[in-house]
């Protein structure tokens, strides 16, 4: 049977979906690059953000109007286990099975089950040691080789649904993570990215993430090791120093705000306040002054205040990070903050605090992108093309900035190359091969 997967929301996703299509081919399923030709659609689903859930449904709707319901539709990922109930219940939501993030060693037998019986089939229990170290991810190339060295988050941001959709945190060996970043190099990719939903936790054995840092860049052909996402609870000195002295650890920390006022990270149940964010990012420029920072911001919390909502903007500033990615609040069913806090801020003031952020930012990223005009960088070539020119190739820097450049040299896909930076807008550098 032809197996078709789209994937929505996190790089953990993204690596997900490489682990079901490699359970899948183990039981003979034929992997194919569109649902036309599919028997069946799977659907890797992200549910933190409801218009990520309500693009879902629509997409199934969308889907079923290809066929004349001869297809199987699965849904895997974060929205089952968010919404099984109604998942399940919804008698016009046109799916046959559902899984959860630590069931797809399940999904042969739920495809078969449902083909049987006709009847959805389910499968969302949450594990507390399951981390697909047994399975190889299948991939098919590119420049970037994703690694989940750990599972779940501890954390219970009260914002977040996470640690309901994922479950609790365990971690690989690091003996099985450095064997996966082997058989990487082997195959030729350059760079690997380290995932978690809290990848700084990470624990086995003793060893935490710094040690398991070193110990990947210890592996002959890898280039480059980039991680996310970390929580700026968890930056002990140790890792501070690999990432700053490590050469092929990438001078590049995502390191979430979410809020610039205390009042409102304490009810998001952040663990820290607005001085011990800004303590962190002095520290960490302390051991290498141009890291790129790059970060996530909530505007509208519930109760968020005007002058509350100053004091992210004057973190903003203050920090002068590279890029931000700002989201209004939204509320997510069977959070804490759903079931305490009354959502509160009207979308006219959510509005207008996050069109305000955006503005400054932009301000921000263009003044620091600029800085990297006339500087020669080594650039990772990601693709051959940009979205707005086929004539033009794009990769990113150590930085993880965007870099559009004009083809030439016989370059692919996975490629190092010298770039001269000649122009920079406030989301991508410009340059030329030297």
């Amino acid at each position: 049977m032809k197996v078709y997967i789209e994937t929505y929301g996190c790089q953990m996703n993204e690596y997900d979906s490489e682990i079901v299509k490699s359970i899948l081919r183990e039981k003979a399923y034929a992997l194919v690059d569109s649902a036309e030709e599919a028997d069946i659609i799977l659907l890797n689903t992200c549910s933190v953000r409801e218009n990520a859930s309500r693009k879902v449904i629509a997409r199934v709707h969308a889907l079923r109007h290809l066929d004349d319901g001869r297809k199987k539709i699965g849904l895997i990922g974060c929205m089952p286990t968010n919404h099984r109930r109604d998942l399940i219940a919804d008698a016009k939501l046109p799916i046959d099975f559902i899984a959860g993030p630590d069931s797809y060693r399940r999904l042969p037998s739920l495809i078969e089950e449902n083909r049987v019986s006709g009847l959805k089939t389910c499968d969302v229990r949450l594990s507390r040691s399951e981390t697909y170290s047994d399975v190889h991810p299948f991939r098919t190339g590119g420049a970037n080789g994703w690694i989940a060295v750990m599972r779940g988050c501890d954390n219970f941001c009260t914002f977040c649904v996470v640690p309901y959709t994922r479950g609790r945190e365990r971690s690989r060996s690091v003996e099985n993570v450095v064997a996966e970043a082997r058989r990487l190099a082997a195959a030729g990719y350059k760079q690997v990215t380290v995932l978690g939903q809290n990848v700084n936790s990470y624990q086995h054995d003793g060893h935490d993430f710094a040690y398991l840092l070193d110990k990947i860049s210890e592996v002959e052909g890898l280039q480059r090791i980039r991680f996310t996402s970390p929580h700026p609870k968890d930056f002990p000195t140790s890792l501070l120093k690999v990432v700053a002295e490590n050469l092929k650890v990438c001078k590049h920390i995502h390191l979430p705000l979410q809020s610039g006022n205390s009042r409102i990270l304490d009810l998001m149940n952040r663990t820290y306040g607005k001085e011990d964010y800004l303590a962190l990012v002095d520290k960490i420029k302390s051991y290498y002054p141009a890291m790129a920072l790059t970060t996530d911001i909530i505007v509208g919390f519930p109760t968020e205040t005007d002058e509350e909502f100053a004091d992210t903007v004057d973190v903003v500033r203050r920090v002068q990070f590279d890029a931000a990615f700002i989201f209004k609040y939204s509320e997510r069913k069977g959070t804490i903050a759903a079931r305490k806090y009354p959502d509160d801020v009207s979308e006219e003031k959510k509005t207008e605090r996050i069109v305000r952020l955006n503005t400054l930012q932009k301000q921000i990223s263009l003044a620091k992108n600029k800085a990297h005009v006339g500087q020669v960088e080594d650039v990772l070539i990601e693709s051959l093309m940009t979205k707005k020119s086929p004539a033009d190739m794009q990769g990113r820097n150590d930085g993880n900035k965007l870099v559009i450049l004009p083809k030439g040299g016989g370059y692919d896909i996975g490629d190092f190359i010298k770039v001269r930076i000649t122009d920079a807008s406030a989301h991508v550098l410009k340059g030329v091969i030297i």
